[in-house]
């Protein structure tokens, strides 16, 4: 139902656990199989929209932004501040503070291995912070365990440094829940900003805040590539 631009793979789980769906009348369960070309599925009774042709975008998140596609809070979302003709869903996650490069696709299936531990792709950030700076460097490289597991050792770069902030770029192979921030934390360091900059072999380069665009064919291939 996912890469039919129905709903996320997630929202496809719910449907399926509250009976919604059914395959040639009789109703589906999670883990059945299917095939749209000669398989009957309906939705709440409606039949199944036609594969969706293929979505991969980035978009530059700002801050003040959550990455859900609604929020009970009634914040702006990501997905607000695009208008592609279909309905996309972001890949991964940038916290409400945090800014930079969000992918967005309508196939769960690239979203789902990109997200997946076990590709281990690569994210790179700017990292603007505020404390103990002589040390900054060597706290923010060295191994720390997140949520009862050791993370694999950042890559960390000095890019900038003045009076009583500097910047950093943090390169991560996890992307653990806010993983960046609570590194800073353990390095007694105060995020200022925080920035998205890179994701695999995509760059954010010179797309303006608030802007989208669609991945050229070059891109698409090579994201492909990274969730294999």
């Amino acid at each position: 139902m996912s890469v039919h631009g129905l709903t996320s793979r997630r929202g496809a789980e719910k449907l399926l656990s509250e009976g919604r769906v059914f395959v040639n009348g009789s109703r589906a369960a999670l883990g059945d199989s299917a095939d749209a070309a000669c398989d009957r599925i309906t939705v709440d009774g409606k039949p199944l929209p036609a594969r969706a042709e293929t979505v991969v975008l980035m978009l530059y998140k700002p801050r003040g932004y959550v990455t859900t596609l609604s929020d009970e809070l009634g914040r702006k979302t990501a997905a607000s501040l695009i208008d592609c003709g279909c309905r996309v869903y972001p890949v991964g996650r940038l916290d409400y503070a945090s800014e930079g490069l969000l992918l967005f696709t309508n196939d769960g299936d690239l979203a789902n291995r990109l997200m997946h531990p076990r590709h281990s792709v690569e994210k790179a950030y700017e990292v603007t912070v505020r404390g103990d700076l002589e040390h900054a460097e060597r706290l923010l490289s060295r191994p720390i365990v997140l949520d009862g597991r050791a993370i694999r050792p950042p890559q960390v770069r000095l890019l900038r440094s003045g009076k009583d902030k500097a910047t950093f770029e943090i390169v991560i192979h996890e992307g653990r829940n806010r993983q960046i921030r609570r590194m800073c934390e353990q390095a007694r360091l105060t995020v200022l900003r925080l920035c998205r900059v890179r994701e695999g072999s995509l760059t954010l380069g010179d797309l303006p805040v608030g802007k989208w665009r669609f991945l050229t064919g070059e891109e698409r291939d090579a994201l492909y590539k990274e969730g294999t």
